[in-house]
């Protein structure tokens, strides 16, 4: 793995754990994870993502009765 041993690998923990901290080293793992998921599904040609907008249907029997109700 590029030439790394255990001593190196330890010392790079180290002085990520330094910087980041603790608390948010499993915030860190969990945004590499997704990111990786995310661009091996780029990779593949798999689109799942739809960006079509979605229809809102808007009901107007209940704005007619609330009229009829002002009105009388």
């Amino acid at each position: 793995m590029f030439g790394f041993g255990v001593t190196e690998l330890v010392l790079i923990l180290v002085i990520i754990l330094v910087i980041f901290g603790a608390g948010k080293l499993p915030e860190i793992g969990a945004g590499l994870g997704k990111g990786i998921k995310n661009f091996k599904k780029a990779t593949t040609g798999e689109d799942e993502i739809d960006v079509t907008p979605e229809k809102k249907e808007i009901d107007e029997g209940d704005e007619d009765d609330e009229d009829d109700e002002d009105k009388s």
